[in-house]
């Protein structure tokens, strides 16, 4: 009787072991970015953000008790790879949650998988058509081209300008701006008396822009597109002596742009979220304590600038806990559907409210159009 008794408590405690660690597993956090290639100055900063807040989250004792992992790779800005790396996190890693991809075609490419997969993923890439028309299982946490262009468009509006030449990237997040831009002139009284365009990869892009210049009628010049080839276009807009209003998009957001365009980018105008100007936001904006916060921890962790890149992918990371949180769960099913009742949430780029037609949750206001003013960002006037 006494060996079946213990043999019966030995049993007991092997099944509670197995259970604490079951208990214990960790919540899988998947990332696809573009840390090298053409876009590595939006990837970088996203993926130091993800394993800074992670490491900050298992600190102070986790999520629901459990401790966060983060599965990243690297997709080197190449759309097919990240397809591949999305697939392996899926099949392989069996993450509960994906934060990531950094551009518009990885983020496409990775689409098809995770809805079929039936994961939630919130990608930090720009082009509305990530969310729209709404897909079931995708969520994003940037401004939209559609909205860059109209904010820009505004300005435009109130300056008295409104014929514009437009320059864009032949990538994914360019192409998908070149045809919002196209699409939301007419609405804001704008003629595109030029549309242009220029490779990822260009090192030189003054022929299009001596096209632009020797257009009759051009008022202001608009350039959509992200990584490097923004910063040789505004030094080439200066080596060819162009003086007409210079807009970017807010693909430029950072301050890896100002550094690479140099004394180029003077008087440069561009939309972007409040956390480049933290320090200048008025002491009641709700958004003030997130972002001179962020702004500081990134400062002391990486002794590097922030960017609003950064920004996204603290917000999706944040989005994506929350839901976890709410739903308290790591069902898939349940925390697509509390991403999906998201209200009020204070992020970096502004206040995300989601809903059944809008998996973004971020409206005009939430974008700032700022210039930059001695080599430092300032709000346009």
């Amino acid at each position: 009787m006494k060996f079946g008794i213990n043999k019966l408590l030995t049993a007991a405690a092997l099944a509670l072991g197995t259970l604490g660690a079951f208990a214990a597993d960790p919540i899988k956090i998947g990332s696809v970015l573009s840390v090298t290639g053409p876009a590595a100055f939006l990837g970088d900063p996203e993926l130091k953000t993800l394993q800074m807040y992670v490491e900050d989250i298992n600190k102070k004792g986790g999520v629901l008790g459990r401790q966060l992992q983060l599965v990243h790779y690297d997709d080197g800005s190449d759309a097919g790879k990240a397809n591949g790396f999305a697939k392996r996190l899926i099949d392989d890693d069996l993450v509960d949650v994906i934060v990531g991809g950094t551009t518009t075609g990885s983020t496409m490419s990775m689409v098809p998988l995770v809805e079929k997969a039936n994961i939630p993923f919130i990608s930090l890439a720009g082009a509305v058509v990530i969310v729209e028309p709404v897909k079931k299982w995708v969520f994003k946490t940037p401004h939209t081209d559609r909205m860059a262009a109209e904010k820009v468009f505004d300005d435009l509006k109130k300056r008295g300008l409104t014929k514009v030449a437009l320059l864009s990237e032949t990538s994914g997040f360019g192409q998908s701006g070149k045809k919002e831009t196209e699409a939301v002139a007419t609405k804001y009284g704008m003629t595109l008396v030029a549309n242009e365009t220029y490779g990822p990869k260009d090192t030189d892009i003054s022929p299009q822009l001596t096209k632009i210049r020797n257009t009759a009628g051009v008022q202001a010049v608009f350039v959509f597109g992200m990584g490097q080839g923004p910063a040789i276009v505004t030094k080439n807009y200066k080596q060819l002596g162009i003086t007409l209003p210079l807009y970017q998009s807010h693909g430029v957001a950072s301050e890896e742009y100002i550094k690479l365009a140099g004394p180029a980018a003077e008087g440069v105008r561009l939309p972007a979220a409040s956390l480049l100007i933290a320090d200048k936001l008025a002491a009641n904006d709700p958004q003030k304590p997130l972002v001179t916060g962020y702004t500081k921890s990134f400062n002391d962790k990486w002794k590097t600038d922030v960017s609003t890149f950064g920004g996204h992918a603290y917000d999706g990371l944040m989005l994506a806990v929350d839901a976890i949180k709410r739903a308290n769960s790591t069902d898939k099913s349940k925390v697509r559907d509390a991403i999906e009742a998201t209200k009020a949430f204070i992020g970096t780029g502004g206040m995300v409210n989601m809903s059944a037609t809008d998996h973004m949750g971020l409206d005009l206001s939430a974008f700032n159009l700022l210039e930059i003013k001695n080599g430092d960002w300032a709000l346009a006037k």
